[in-house]
């Protein structure tokens, strides 16, 4: 008689906490009642006496949950062993959304972050964790360090702690330190605390977690109403304090947005718009070296290292970034026709665009080429004049009237 889904035996899933696994009773008395033992090479090899089939974690994680199914279904009691506990950056989540809670029972253990801060002495309830094992995107360790000005990173080969050191020094500067703990509970474990420059040349174990903290604080804290005298720039053909008030409020980013910045020059509003889309990025596109070279220089005295500086010029500089939510053009309009059309249609679905235009014919090319691609648009005509002193008085300086045009993207249906 076929098993029902709720007589079929739970899978084991025992964290095996860090270096040479040490099991808790109950967990171990479930590694002992396993048939099938499932587990990286480094794991199962620690065990060479247990009588259980082997799996091994080799290849795509589809794979192995088929074949745990499978064993499950006929029956058999199977352990999964996981690197420090399962639940925390482990295999937990992946057996999670293939099983569901009620078909697993889960064996906690310790983690590879709670035993590094126990060696250094550092509390680490507030320690945000981020792990680019087996992942391409710096962002969520831009935008913990950006918040928090500290982050425990778990590494693999591609972002081993000298690429993330390497990577940090482009975008965020020199204002951190690294310490590297590798081999965790082993024989040869070594912590090694080290400023960004030595740690982007170190050589490191496979098994390696870097803890990233700032010792410095930015030189100038990241906010919202930057003073146009805040910024690393040459000129003053920058998006000034209040239309770039009006600007970021058109454009309504939410955290967890996608931004472009479009012609950003030397980064006044990216920054800005890095506070309302955390811990989404903001690929900020400047084709101007030597603007370019402000805008990193202002990502590193501000800290918003959840902005992404592009040499590039747009459209052809935009192909390889992802789709945004939302974008900002400052400038570059003119004598480029085919950048409005590509910004429409890269924009997501329900997105929104907002474009800044000081020309007239600025104002009504833009207006035709988004009402030709369905987005209902918004013009605001700003003039915003400052107080300068003279004599013994003030007068007002007006700054150019810029008109900033808001348009909105229908969003997808069914």
């Amino acid at each position: 008689m076929p098993m029902t889904q709720a007589s079929l035996p739970p899978i084991h899933v025992l964290g095996c906490g860090i270096g040479r696994p040490t099991l808790p009773p109950e967990a171990a008395a479930a590694l002992d009642a396993a048939e099938v033992l499932v587990g990286g090479r480094r794991l199962l090899a620690a065990f060479p006496d247990h009588p259980g089939r082997r799996l091994p974690i080799a290849g795509p994680l589809t794979a192995v949950c088929d074949a745990l199914a499978d064993a499950r279904q006929a029956g058999e009691n199977v352990a999964v062993l996981a690197d420090g506990d399962g639940l925390y950056f482990g295999i937990g989540k992946t057996l999670l959304a293939r099983f569901g809670p009620q078909a697993l029972r889960f064996y906690p253990n310790v983690t590879t972050v709670a035993v590094a801060c126990s060696r250094l002495g550092r509390p680490w309830d507030n320690l945000p964790v981020v792990s680019l094992h087996g992942r391409s995107d710096a962002t969520p360790l831009f935008a913990a360090l950006a918040r928090h000005g500290a982050a425990a990173v778990y590494t693999d080969a591609a972002n081993s702690p000298a690429a993330i050191a390497a990577a940090l020094l482009h975008r965020g500067g020199d204002a951190f330190t690294m310490t590297i703990c590798e081999n965790l509970g082993l024989p040869d474990e070594r912590l090694r605390r080290l400023p960004l420059p030595e740690a982007a040349s170190a050589e490191t174990t496979s098994l390696s977690l870097a803890l990233i903290e700032r010792t410095a604080p930015p030189t100038v804290p990241l906010h919202l109403g930057l003073g146009d005298d805040a910024l690393s720039r040459d000129d003053a053909v920058f998006t000034k304090a209040p239309a770039r008030a009006v600007s970021l409020a058109a454009l309504a980013a939410r955290p967890g947005q996608m931004v472009w910045d479009i012609g950003a020059g030397t980064g006044a509003v990216a920054l800005e718009a890095s506070l309302l889309c955390a811990p989404g990025p903001v690929f900020a596109v400047e084709r101007d070296p030597a603007r370019h070279a402000h805008l990193v220089a202002n990502i590193q005295r501000t800290g918003a290292l959840t902005v992404c500086p592009v040499l590039a010029a747009a459209p052809e500089g935009l192909e390889a970034l992802p789709d945004p939510d939302r974008v900002f053009v400052g400038g570059g309009l003119s004598g480029n026709p085919g950048l409005l059309p590509e910004l429409c249609r890269r924009l997501a679905p329900g997105g929104r665009l907002v474009v800044n235009a000081v020309l007239l014919g600025s104002l009504t090319s833009a207006l035709d080429v988004l009402a030709a691609h369905g987005l209902e648009t918004a013009v605001t005509q700003l003039q915003a004049a400052r107080a300068m002193p003279i004599a013994q008085d003030l007068r007002l300086a007006a700054d150019n009237p810029v008109f900033i045009i808001a348009a909105a993207k229908e969003a997808a249906h069914g």
